[in-house]
């Protein structure tokens, strides 16, 4: 009874804890003025946005909604009035024809816009048009109405292009929006950032400590007590509204990052310790993502007390997180070096090949050109070499931060992983595609450093790693990856779209010793090791044929291994060539070895 009350008390000083940190993102008020907006953004920037934003100068708003909205209408204005006074019209382009004969024209971009009248305005649609049609130089037209209809092309092109040149991309938007809400923020959070992070981190830790400690009177491993009829674990309306919230957060994360500043201010101080400079949306993602695999790491130390590899394997995931993934990279901000988590590995990392990355490392001195090559050999060379001794789980089970993310605070949802053949042909098909994609996208973003051209076999690739980034960096690994927790496990990422699970599958699958040995003649079919595979894989099928395991999805977690009664299955690192043993079949009258 003790122990019941306790952790209610816990439970309910975490839910307080919840329900401060939402109520932080309406506390703060906003004013912008100009000294803020100078002091926020740099020179360039505010001659730019200072007579923009000039009509919002002083005005108070009680919530970054209205703020947001009112900085966004000024800036959209803004781009309005520059395509209007920027873009090339018709009549632009028949000023230009003036340059040139009426027939059996020979283009040259010297002579474009050359009746244009000498002004800012008028210089800037010259230098587009000369740098848009380099490639017409020497070509032929028969009449003036042909380079016409070419030059109107050319400027339907210039105009699209004219936003990101002179005005306000959504991307550039959402920045700006991002700087000048913080710059704008006042009130208590703002001015006291300790005493509210001490409200719900502190609390949040405290309260979920308190209802996880008791657990030690527990005997430990899993138990098998109405975990699908339960409203947390079971696709309940807990479980349900568990998984809306994560959605809508990483929705917020990574689109409208302008609208959680207050959470940013939370983390100020820590972030002003570990980097020398406030937070950003994705400090307080990295911070809240490290909190969350330690405190439920402390849950699965709990859990699988009785198990030195969980131990351990718990023990690697916290601290990979806490230093690589975390402390490392910010004080490498503070040194003035180039960021980087030492353990992410391409293609996981997609960003790793792209240009300013490339750039940035080279440029940093020796530091930086160690990083390069660091990462690269963990790509070509890590990864199959240490792979055929261990399998994926010295990664995805030991090291990395998705990895680690599921395994603790997805734990309680593993069992919600479909075993279904359906399933893994769906897995199969969608990892590999995304594996695909990502050679692809990696491939054109090195055709384009290399080579300095953005076309690759008709393919524009920066229109590429932005889709990729998009759809694989974004929605799937966040919002899906973490946010279907609740509703179909925990490793969804791992299993359907992580592209270096799947690198790592195909050197486990065909080129491993890793593998899990079954013991048929011992297997009562209880089902505990397909229930809690987080992959998805129906492990009793395989240990009631007495067949070893050798999945190229299985991520050597242990927990099959764990909850089995009988000791049926061993995860080992044996020779590859001896991976797949006969099946036992067991009838009534004897147990034979099927040749």
């Amino acid at each position: 009874m003790k122990t019941s009350m306790l952790q209610k008390t816990g439970m309910a000083i975490f839910i307080s804890a919840c329900a401060i940190l939402v109520a932080v993102l309406f506390l703060n008020h906003y004013k912008l003025d100009s000294h803020k907006l100078e002091e926020a953004v740099n020179e360039e920037d505010y001659q730019q946005l200072a007579p923009i934003l000039e009509p919002i100068f002083n005005k108070k708003y009680g919530e970054s909604f209205s703020f947001n909205a009112t900085t966004k209408e000024q800036l959209q204005n803004a781009n309005k009035e520059i395509i209007s006074t920027y873009s090339i019209t018709e009549q632009d382009i028949d000023l230009s024809l003036k340059s040139f004969e009426k027939e059996n024209i020979t283009y040259d971009n010297t002579h474009v816009a050359g009746s244009f009248p000498s002004n800012n305005i008028s210089d800037f649609k010259k230098e587009k048009l000369q740098a848009y049609t380099s490639w017409m130089n020497g070509k032929v037209y028969a009449n003036s109405d042909d380079l016409k209809k070419e030059l109107l092309t050319t400027a339907r092109n210039i105009n699209n292009s004219i936003i990101n040149d002179k005005g306000f991309s959504d991307y550039k938007i959402s920045n700006l929006q991002l700087t000048i809400t913080r710059a704008a923020s006042e009130g208590p959070v703002k001015s006291n950032p300790m005493l509210w992070f001490l409200l719900t981190f502190g609390l949040g830790v405290l309260g979920a400590l308190i209802y996880i400690l008791p657990k030690l009177k527990l005997l430990p491993g899993i138990k098998n007590d109405d975990i699908y009829h339960r409203a947390h674990t079971g696709r309940g309306w807990i479980g349900i509204t568990i998984g809306v919230l994560l959605i809508l957060f990483y929705v917020i994360l990574y689109w409208f990052p302008e609208y959680m500043t207050g959470w940013m201010q939370l983390v100020d101080p820590v972030s002003y310790l570990l980097n020398g400079g406030a937070a950003s949306q994705w400090f307080f993602y990295g911070f809240l993502y490290t909190i969350a695999i330690a405190v439920m790491g402390v849950r699965m130390l709990i859990k699988y007390r009785h198990s030195k590899y969980h131990i351990i394997r718990t023990s690697s995931i916290i601290f990979f997180q806490t230093a690589f993934a975390f402390i490392i990279p910010e004080i490498l901000i503070l040194l003035n070096k180039p960021s980087m988590d030492f353990k992410n590995i391409w293609p996981l990392n997609y960003t790793f090949f792209f240009d300013y990355n490339i750039q940035n490392l080279v440029s940093s001195g020796t530091l930086g050109l160690f990083m390069l090559v660091w990462g690269i050999i963990l790509a070509v060379v890590a990864v199959p070499v240490i792979t055929y001794f261990y399998g994926k789980r010295w990664y995805c089970s030991w090291v990395c931060g998705c990895g680690g993310l599921a395994e603790t605070l997805g734990d309680p949802y593993r069992q919600l992983s479909d075993k279904s053949t359906k399933a893994w042909k769906v897995e199969r098909w969608m990892i590999h595609s995304v594996l695909v994609f990502a050679v692809v996208m990696t491939a054109g973003t090195l055709y384009t450093y290399f080579s300095g051209s953005s076309s690759l076999l008709g393919i524009d690739t920066y229109s590429l790693r932005s889709t990729y980034g998009f759809l694989i960096g974004s929605v799937f690994a966040g919002v899906v990856g973490v946010g279907f927790y609740p509703f179909m496990g925990s490793r969804v990422w791992c299993r359907f779209g992580c592209p270096l699970a799947a690198y790592l599958g195909i050197i486990q699958r065909f080129k491993s010793r890793f593998r899990i040995t079954t013991n048929g003649g011992q297997c009562i079919s209880c089902g505990n090791c397909s229930t809690y595979c987080e992959m998805g894989i129906d492990v009793r099928w395989y240990a009631q044929r007495g067949q070893n395991i050798v999945r190229a999805s299985c991520v050597g977690c242990g927990v099959c291994s764990s909850v089995c009664p009988r000791g049926v299955l061993k995860l080992e690192n044996n020779d590859p060539n001896d991976r797949f043993n006969e099946p036992i079949i067991i009838g009534s009258e004897q147990v034979k070895i099927v040749e």
